[in-house]
């Protein structure tokens, strides 16, 4: 099992579309391909980021870029933490306890990271790297609630570092001149996490970047993800334009 896909990898775009949370697979050298929880728990945004891999992919393709995308479930081993995260193995989420994570000593974290995290690491690093003026978006879904929590009401949100906002506020500006759409500022989280993908390839690097979070009942379908893709790209490009 790959750590990773990537898709068009020779276009010739500025941008790099990355997606930590693309799939809930598990690797058979993992407790057997069974993280112990229902199929129900690994469909939920627990186990990966529901819709967010359809519309990285249409969104490469709008902007005529490549796509890398992880190949394996968050609760795996989460490739938008820093390895010292407490939370890069999870053994509770949103009220569900992950039998084969809780007593995974830190050889088995090790093993997790060398084969699945650190190379899925490295080949966003190379992707990202093939240009100077190279720009990120990272794609992601959120749930519409959380257990016990009240509803969000976004319809999609740009996550941004007080390092950098270049790209992500015009791109903000941008999403909030769409009559329909109910924006969030950093929401429906705080934009910077020290150790994440975008502050280990882009803060760190100076490089143009942004996060955007899609509601993920909002691209439960294929039609829907393609919508957002193509939707997404050319406010993306002109954020760009005016960063």
């Amino acid at each position: 099992m790959s750590a990773y896909r990537i898709i068009g990898e020779d276009r010739p775009g500025r941008w790099l579309i990355t997606c930590d949370h693309a799939t809930n697979r598990v690797p058979d050298w993992v407790n057997g391909g069974d993280l112990g929880i229902t199929s129900a728990d690994m469909a939920r945004h627990i186990a990966f980021d529901p819709g967010a891999a359809g519309v990285a992919e249409a969104l490469g393709l709008a902007l005529n870029s490549p796509v890398i995308l992880s190949d394996f479930s968050r609760l795996v081993i989460d490739p938008n933490r820093g390895e010292d995260d407490p939370t890069l193995v999870m053994r509770l989420y949103d009220g569900t306890i992950i039998p084969a994570n809780r007593h995974a000593d830190a050889a088995e974290v090790e093993r997790r990271l060398d084969r699945l995290y650190r190379p899925y690491h490295a080949a966003l690093a190379r992707l990202a790297a093939r240009r100077a003026d190279v720009a990120i978006c990272a794609i992601h879904s959120f749930t519409p609630c959380l257990q016990g929590r009240p509803p969000r009401p976004w319809h999609v949100g740009v996550l941004h570092s007080h390092l950098d906002g270049r790209l992500s506020l015009p791109l903000i500006a941008g999403l909030q001149a769409e009559p329909d759409l109910c924006v969030g500022d950093n929401e429906p989280y705080a934009g910077h996490l020290p150790g994440d993908s975008i502050d280990r390839h882009a803060l760190r690097e100076g490089r143009q970047n942004t996060l955007i979070e899609v509601r993920n009942d909002l691209i439960a379908d294929a039609a829907s993800r393609a919508a957002w893709g193509a939707r997404l790209a050319p406010i993306l490009a002109k954020a760009l334009q005016s960063a």
